[in-house]
């Protein structure tokens, strides 16, 4: 298969047969280069942690689920380096390439799955999402993408980074693939009929005009009875604020020993993050987590068992792919206002491509749904 897209790791490619039959017998999925598959290493974006690391010994527990639900893997893809970004631009591997919108960045750090079934070389794919690495990719290329229920897919196999936001999460070109994808790798649900639309109007309001605009037939396809929220009665940039705190503090502690050890190398914006992170360790987070924990119990007081919470997934449009640093850092700092919200809960969050600009860039619709909803969550999506 030919990778006109930049979506797959280069070098040999990494791929295994699905079992014979399974109820997705037939499909072929990409994943993730986090993911380890038994006898090759896995890369996570960075030439150093490949040298450093050995061949994998198992194979990660979701990447077996599927291919013993029948399913092909037919490579691994590109990831930003150790899933430190929300671009989809690596300095080492290069940057997907964006079916939707070619000079525009296809979102990270799972990039590569984004694209590569955007771009029809995989009928689904794996990725992960600790802050927003499955949503903002998704919304970037037009794609549903679920980050699940904090801790409903077992993370073994998979290189994490902030254990307490850590999720994996997956790609598909339409909702009823995403629903048998679910069906294979989430738990059992309960039978949840949702009957009311929360509409965040601060969320709405950290948007941009163009995706506020573009997203407004899109929230009214939806069909519930409709009801204007406030999320963050003390701001929701206060959310972000405590939960980028949290997420440094977890990726500083992953990573520190190894690059201590390594001295590896890094993009800037990586080593940015690297750094901050160092910054960040002896600092006390108890203020941190009690936002955490008043951000969790508001949303879950909103949503109760049967409501659905709506918002833009990305504050903006895909950025250039040759924006400049400040332009990068900017759009990721607007991108996290948003994502931290269903992250500090934990809570499931799809992505609807139901919108576009008039030159046909994708605008991505989220739904966060309650806790331990996925299933319900995601044949909803597949009956609209």
């Amino acid at each position: 298969m030919r990778d006109d897209l930049g979506a797959f790791v280069a070098g040999p490619r990494v791929t295994a047969a699905g079992a014979a039959t399974g109820p997705l017998a037939g499909w072929t999925f990409a994943a993730k280069d986090l993911f380890d598959v038994q006898g090759h290493v896995t890369g996570c974006g960075n030439p150093d942690w490949a040298r450093t690391h050995t061949a994998a010994g198992s194979t990660a527990w979701c990447v077996q689920r599927l291919l013993d639900a029948g399913a092909t893997l037919v490579g691994k893809t590109v990831t930003d380096e150790i899933s430190l970004g929300l671009l989809g631009i690596n300095r080492f591997d290069g940057t997907p390439i964006n079916p939707r919108a070619p000079g525009r960045v296809a979102g990270g750090s799972s990039s590569g799955s984004a694209a590569a079934v955007a771009g029809g070389l995989a009928d689904v794919a794996l990725g992960t999402d600790s802050g927003g690495s499955v949503r903002i990719p998704s919304s970037f290329t037009g794609l549903y993408g679920l980050r699940p229920t904090h801790g409903a897919i077992p993370v073994d196999g998979l290189m994490t980074q902030s254990p307490s936001f850590d999720t994996v999460g997956f790609f598909a070109a339409d909702a009823a693939r995403l629903l048998a994808l679910g069906r294979v790798l989430l738990p059992p649900g309960t039978d949840t009929r949702f009957d009311e639309l929360l509409v965040a109007t601060d969320a709405f309001a950290l948007a941009d005009a163009v995706v506020r605009d573009g997203l407004q037939p899109a929230v009214q396809r939806i069909g519930l009875a409709t009801r204007d929220v406030t999320l963050a009665p003390e701001g929701i940039l206060e959310w972000c604020r405590q939960q980028r705190l949290l997420q440094s503090f977890e990726f500083g502690r992953t990573f520190a020993d190894w690059v201590d050890r390594t001295n590896p190398r890094f993009s800037l914006e990586v080593a940015r993050s690297l750094v901050g992170a160092a910054a960040v360790q002896h600092l006390d987070l108890g203020e941190a987590r009690a936002v955490r924990a008043q951000a969790t119990a508001r949303l879950e007081s909103l949503l109760g068992s049967n409501r659905l919470l709506c918002l833009p997934t990305a504050p903006v449009l895909p950025i250039r792919r040759d924006a400049s640093l400040s332009e990068m850092g900017a759009a990721c700092d607007r991108i996290i206002e948003l994502t931290c919200i269903a992250g500090l809960a934990g809570l499931p969050q799809i992505n609807l491509p139901w919108a576009q600009t008039a030159d046909g860039i994708p605008i991505g619709l989220s739904l966060i749904g309650p806790r331990g909803s996925d299933l319900a969550l995601l044949a909803w999506a597949a009956a609209h």
